[in-house]
């Protein structure tokens, strides 16, 4: 007997949110038909896949190892059922599409596949640089255009942008963490706390700017580029961070939670954008590929 793909995605909404009762809303169903189901899973696996706790549940070894091919397998599914859904369009040629660092591994998997089932004659390269690098390259229309953080863009005028995502930034704790048991938190709150500090795509500089609009700074214990390090000691109580919702992950690798709350300062979100230059105005050569990133990223 094997696995439902319902199933699957009952595990995965739990694994997810950590609570029967969201998990439940998130899928549609009734609390009493979740837990059945995930009952009905652990059996046909022979093994448990959750520990049940107070505020709500935490995947077992088993089960953290379970949900990266539960994933995989449902992420599988949606391919395939948007590989037959989708209208090719016959654009043929070579674009060339600069990335930073969060859009490369956050976006582009997923991204990616969608546009060359939606575009097969066409060749698609994508280079990660970092910000200068990038707009360098589309300065000297070396790049037709690139996916890029919009809020440390520089103001050179002939660089363009148009937002096509804004990722709300939230507070980030481990599920016990006293500050999670409030509805919204404030900086100066954050700021009483160990803070683990990501180092990654001028992701800095962003950091700087809005504590310092508030007149805070927040007390360093870690500074990394390694967002799977942050994760993992914010999920073991080592601390707190601030970081958007396009990075989030409600599990660290070792199975642990991850929480998040809305902040109640203001904080600016970390907005994904189409950069290109007006020397090389990629709208019309590119039309229908743009307006495909534009709709599949929005969404």
């Amino acid at each position: 007997m094997q696995p439902t793909i319902r199933q699957l995605q009952h595990f995965i909404a739990l694994a997810e949110t950590g609570q029967v009762s969201r998990a439940a809303l998130r899928c549609h169903v009734s609390q009493s038909a979740m837990t059945a189901s995930l009952q009905a899973l652990e059996k046909v696996l022979g093994l448990p896949l959750f520990t049940r706790q107070a505020a709500g549940v935490r995947l077992t070894t088993e089960g953290l190892r379970f949900l990266h091919n539960a994933q995989r397998i449902v992420r599988s599914l949606e391919e395939a059922v948007d590989d037959v859904r989708t209208v090719p369009v016959g654009v043929q040629g070579k674009v060339r599409i600069g990335l930073t660092e969060t859009v490369s591994a956050y976006l582009m998997p997923r991204l990616l596949p969608a546009v060359r089932r939606k575009f097969p004659q066409l060749e698609v390269v994508c280079i990660e640089r970092e910000r200068q690098e990038t707009e360098d390259a589309l300065l000297a229309g070396r790049l037709d255009f690139a996916l890029m953080l919009a809020s440390n863009l520089s103001d050179h005028p002939d660089l363009q942008c148009e937002t096509l995502l804004r990722s709300v930034r939230q507070f980030w704790a481990s599920h016990e963490h006293p500050l999670i048991q409030q509805e919204r938190v404030c900086l100066a709150e954050i700021a009483a706390q160990p803070y683990l500090l990501l180092d990654m795509d001028e992701h800095l500089t962003t950091v700087e700017r809005f504590w310092s609009r508030h007149a805070l700074r927040p007390q360093v214990c870690l500074q990394s580029r390694s967002i799977e390090a942050v994760r993992s000691l914010v999920a073991a109580g080592q601390g707190v961070t601030i970081l958007s919702d396009l990075v989030y992950r409600p599990w660290s690798l070792e199975g642990q939670r991850i929480a998040r709350r809305p902040i109640s300062d203001e904080v600016p979100s970390m907005d994904v954008g189409l950069v290109w230059s007006r020397r090389y105005n990629p709208q019309e050569a590119w039309q229908a590929l743009i307006a495909f990133l534009r709709d599949t990223i929005s969404s």
